[in-house]
């Protein structure tokens, strides 16, 4: 056995933890190899936040077996831990990892020889721990998970029974592994994890390190690089949090706040720990101090119970709101989840057609927030990938650029004018002077 193939499903946080124990496969001595070529072993890292991510791993275990009828297959995941027999029954599947063996994979292989599945999953009230984990490899910007499972018990969702109650990484670890990635050459992280603003470590009985300690732990590294807080729930989003944003150097001007719903009767119905008067509060609060940032919306159409009238609070409430994007979910019922046992159900072809509404808003809402920054300065990380001849990265503000590729700009920060946005929803750069190494304004 040398060969090794990942395909990660779902959030920032499976693909910090796939690329983790890559990374151990490698220290054993294995070649990884793109999913899809005839690896000896395929690892598939689930999801389970919808309907479809569940759906898709079967489709991923046959397409793993038909480039390699005899790679040994495992899986791994949200998902593994949520239905680990459901997967075992897929033709093809041999080892099923539920979250606290995931780490411990390359100890369950064995020969790696097909067999029977093997099921590995705990109770997951029984997993603590913090494995901490991070992207490496593929990108610039790195997700570095900081915190993991969550407590909250939201009707809709299915994470505390995948990923189990809220835990943290130290802040001391946490700032070691920003050390180590940028020594190896990221130059911005993404701070990640299942409920993040929720992150805590007791220090002791009399001390508790929160998310804005981590912040100000953060911010006193004295190395050159950015940061990103990734999705944050609004009521953990406290005005102390966006003020340092607003005065760090270091963290970009970027919000991702979960909303769910502009309407108070659903978010109740969702057991959402605010209501919308406190979420529009948090992005008055951010458009006072950070005029300039990008703030991204998660919603949910057609949860049960959602009216028409509902629907147009929620449509309303955005619409009339200072937000950047959305990011548009049509509600799927999930099982072990208090929502889907809900009589009162949207029809499907209702919930797609309000998904529709929001994705058009949210198509205006972007436009109007590139539209404000025509012709400005910004500073630019480019990534490496090369597509049609361009390359992308992204402004301090999450705006996505575009420029005609060079190698010379692969993870550098590039200071360029915003000249014209492109029909897909990236803006085209000048650079204001001769493009070499030597010559690049680096923030």
């Amino acid at each position: 056995m040398n060969t090794v193939a990942f395909h990660t499903l779902g959030c920032k946080l499976n693909f910090a933890e796939t690329s983790t124990i890559a990374r151990y496969f490698k220290e054993a001595g294995w070649t990884k190899v793109e999913f899809g070529s005839p690896a000896d072993v395929n690892i598939i890292n689930t999801c389970s936040v919808t309907e479809q991510a569940d759906k898709e791993c079967k489709t991923i275990v046959n397409r793993a077996l038909s480039a390699n009828p005899s790679s040994f297959i495992a899986v791994t995941g949200c998902f593994a831990q949520l239905k680990p027999q459901s997967i075992a029954s897929i033709k093809g599947v041999d080892l099923v990892l539920g979250a606290s063996e995931k780490f411990n994979i390359l100890n369950h292989l064995g020969n790696a020889v097909k067999q029977e599945a093997k099921v590995l999953a705990c109770d997951i009230d029984t997993v603590s721990g913090f494995h901490n984990s991070w992207s490496s490899g593929d990108r610039t910007r790195v997700f570095l998970k900081v915190q993991d499972g969550c407590d909250y018990q939201c009707t809709f969702c299915t994470i505390p029974l995948a990923r189990g109650k809220s835990r943290s990484n130290t802040m001391e670890k946490v700032v070691s592994d920003i050390n180590t990635v940028l020594y190896q050459g990221a130059r911005e992280i993404v701070l990640t994890g299942i409920n993040l603003g929720d992150y805590g470590i007791i220090e002791n009985q009399d001390k508790r390190n929160h998310f804005i300690d981590l912040v100000n732990a953060i911010e006193s590294i004295e190395e050159d690089f950015r940061i990103r807080i990734s999705s944050i729930e609004p009521n953990l989003l406290t005005e102390e949090i966006i003020y340092k944003v607003a005065e760090s150097d270091k963290f970009m001007p970027h919000f991702h706040i979960p909303l769910q719903s502009g309407s108070n009767k659903i978010l109740k119905l969702m057991r959402r720990r605010y209501q919308r008067e406190l979420y529009a509060d948090r992005v008055t609060a951010i458009r006072n101090h950070i005029p300039h940032a990008c703030i991204g919306v998660d919603v949910i159409t057609g949860f049960p119970g959602e009216t028409e009238d509902d629907f147009m609070d929620t449509f309303n409430f955005l619409n009339e709101l200072e937000i950047s994007y959305l990011h548009v979910f049509t509600y799927s019922e999930r099982a072990n989840t208090l929502a889907a046992e809900m009589k009162e159900i949207v029809p499907v072809s209702v919930r797609k057609e309000r998904n529709h509404k929001l994705r058009n808003l949210s198509a205006k809402k972007l436009t109007a927030f590139y539209h404000q920054f025509e012709g400005q300065d910004v500073n630019v990380l480019f990534e490496s990938e090369s597509k049609d001849g361009y390359i992308y990265g992204y402004s301090e503000n999450y705006i996505r650029v575009k420029h005609i590729y060079d190698e010379n700009l692969i993870n550098q920060v590039v200071n360029l004018q915003l000249t014209k946005i492109e029909d897909d929803f990236t803006y085209s750069g000048m650079i204001h002077h001769h493009v070499s190494k030597q010559d690049y304004i680096l923030k």
